[in-house]
């Protein structure tokens, strides 16, 4: 690795200091991480869906042990600020938000989020004063680094059931307050509230892309106030797509067009490390 943590940190945060929106786009193992870098992306993030899928399992199945192990291998294939999707923290407390801000940055991270949703389908968002005491620990966490950490905080209530716009601002303000340097609402259904976000808050805000219906351009998020626009799983969702329907061919029809459409191996080589 040529440049340090703390280099990529700096660079993180500059991003979110700097005029206009940026694209955080959203690998799932080195090799797609690589490919993003070489395309110009400044900074790299992980995604919970897609590390499941790459490991055969479903949204919310990874450990932290796993999680962490997939975004070392992200950090290392590229010179990029890698931030990470820490989900709830792997734990109730707040005391595992924090461990996992602490695990987080020592494979490398220098960003990473962390969510209101539960995973309880009976409750599945925590209480606000639960959720909040949450993002303060992980909050002390990022803050007793000796690098700038940049810590998200996501309010999933229109993920989960509960499209309460009111009560997701009023969820980001709290994890404002409590320090965070980022806020996140997955699942706005639309630029209307994406404004309305936005002008509640004084920090920067991530959109993320990657809902059919709910995914908007850049220059319209930007306008909406919208500092930092990530992935989620929709490139790897893309990526299997493709997948799926070259396999299908196979299968179902025994032709093999799809080729016509594939990368050249000797293109895809020129992304990845000799």
């Amino acid at each position: 690795m040529s440049v340090s943590q703390a280099e990529k940190a700096k660079k993180f945060r500059a991003l979110h200091e700097a005029p206009g929106a940026f694209v955080i786009a959203n690998p799932w193992d080195a090799g797609s991480a690589r490919m993003l870098a070489g395309l110009g992306f400044e900074a790299l993030a992980t995604s919970s869906g897609a590390k499941a899928g790459m490991l055969g399992k479903r949204d919310g199945k990874v450990t932290r042990e796993e999680a962490l192990a997939n975004a070392k291998l992200i950090v290392e294939a590229c010179d990029l600020p890698v931030s990470a999707d820490l989900e709830k923290g792997f734990g109730d407390g707040p005391d595992a938000a924090a461990e996992t801000i602490r695990q987080a940055a020592g494979v490398g991270l220098v960003g990473g989020s962390i969510e209101d949703a539960s995973g309880n389908r009976a409750a599945p968002l925590y209480d606000v004063e639960t959720a909040t005491a949450r993002v303060a620990a992980a909050v002390k966490a990022a803050r007793a680094l000796d690098f700038p950490f940049v810590l998200t905080a996501r309010a999933e209530g229109f993920l989960r059931g509960t499209p309460d716009l009111d009560e997701v601002i009023k969820r980001l303000k709290s994890f404002e307050a409590a320090g965070a340097d980022v806020l996140m609402a997955p699942g706005l259904p639309d630029l209307d509230a994406v404004r309305k976000v936005c002008s509640s808050l004084a920090k920067p805000f991530n959109f993320m892309v990657g809902i059919k219906g709910r995914s908007f351009a850049k220059a319209d998020l930007q306008a909406a106030g919208v500092k930092r626009i990530s992935l989620a799983t929709s490139l790897y969702r893309a990526a299997m797509t493709g997948l799926l329907d070259a396999a299908k061919e196979v299968k179902e029809r025994g032709t093999f067009t799809y080729l016509d459409r594939a990368i050249p191996t000797p293109d895809l080589n020129a992304f990845m490390k000799e």
